[in-house]
């Protein structure tokens, strides 16, 4: 794949309500690395232009919905967006490029439910009953 085939620009699209979302986005994507963002006030969206293997759209929107911010959910939007992510990651796995980390959140999560769970050393099952037949 070329250099230019993994340079992305798409419009991320926000619901009207609350309104003036886009100027707001467009500021606290900038503060993002290796992106480029311009405000559509008319069109209540944000064009991002970005390197596919530095950012992906879910990534992006992801990080918009964390902050407050409310997309369109039009049917079309949704799918348009969910064509857009499935189509991305493809891209990423073809080129073998390795999965991105969970947030810290988010895996802390993880990490806490998989402790709360009986399994291993942290069964209380008494031994005679784990070996009941």
């Amino acid at each position: 794949m070329t250099s230019d085939e993994l340079r992305k620009q798409r419009e991320i699209i926000f619901a009207k309500f609350p309104p003036d979302q886009a100027p707001g986005a467009a500021d606290d994507l900038q503060r993002l690395e290796e992106l480029a963002v311009q405000a559509y006030r008319e069109k209540h969206a944000v064009g991002v232009e970005y390197q596919l293997t530095d950012h992906t759209l879910q990534e992006i929107e992801e990080h918009l919905l964390d902050h407050g911010y409310h997309l369109d959910n039009a049917l079309l939007n949704k799918l348009r967006r969910a064509l857009i992510h499935y189509v991305e990651e493809t891209q990423l796995h073809n080129l073998g490029a390795p999965e991105k980390r969970l947030k810290r959140s988010q895996q802390e999560g993880y990490v806490q439910a998989w402790e709360k769970q009986p399994h291993g050393d942290h069964d209380d099952t008494p031994p005679e009953w784990r070996d009941y037949k």
